[in-house]
């Protein structure tokens, strides 16, 4: 008898990068489903019961690590292998964190991608080699205490979102496309933002929020 080929589903919010990767691994995984943002992975994940979740860390609505909250404490969670185009430490860590077991690049080969799959199939840890040492090293010192500030209490859900993205450098267009909305709505959210925070600047943002520890919160 043939060994079962493991079941996998790819969430990511790109159609042409989810059917890239399902003819990658024709071969030698079955991808039994797939999804844009947050709400529709879990519900492919409930219906499929995946081995695998190959999940992008920029999707809409909360991001990967908003799927891995979701899967936490369910007793058959499938394992996560973060799959995106960044290695920056304010990206991967939050999804270690969150719960995933691996996190590679998307420059990655099939062979190797193959590979780290078949690991966090088996419940093992998977990175990337150039991430193995950094977060090793990350994750071998305690983490540091969060910084609240009740200034975030009065910005809305969607301020608080372009406040993680404008002070992690995206601009307005790049926010808009990550958020599906028009880049003069960001403008209008910034202004809020700004105003809401006693702020002048997006450098002000990106120093108040570092500060804060909030470049890692991904919510």
């Amino acid at each position: 008898m043939s060994e079962r080929r493991l079941r996998v589903v790819v969430v990511d919010d790109h159609q042409l990068f989810r059917a890239g990767v399902k003819a990658e691994l024709l071969s030698a995984c079955d991808v039994v489903g797939e999804a844009a943002e947050p709400a529709e992975a879990i519900a492919v994940i409930d219906a499929t019961t995946p081995d695998v979740v190959l999940l992008d860390v920029h999707i809409s609505d909360g991001g990967g690590v908003a799927v891995l909250r979701a899967l936490q404490g369910s007793a058959d969670a499938p394992g996560v292998l973060a799959l995106s185009v960044s290695d920056a430490a304010e990206d991967v860590v939050p999804m270690i964190r969150a719960g995933a077991l691996g996190y590679v690049t998307k420059t990655i080969g099939t062979a190797e991608l193959v590979a780290a799959i078949e690991r966090v199939a088996a419940g093992d840890a998977y990175f990337s080699p150039r991430l193995a040492a950094f977060v090793l090293q990350e994750f071998s010192a305690p983490e540091p205490p969060k910084v609240t500030d009740p200034s975030l209490a009065t910005l809305t859900p969607r301020e608080r979102e372009v406040l993680h993205h404008l002070a992690r450098g995206y601009s307005y267009k790049q926010i808009g496309a990550r958020l599906d909305i028009s880049a003069r709505t960001v403008e209008s959210h910034v202004g809020a933002v700004l105003r809401k925070l006693q702020l002048s600047s997006r450098h002000e943002v990106a120093h108040w929020a570092a500060s804060r520890g909030l470049i890692d919160d991904a919510r």
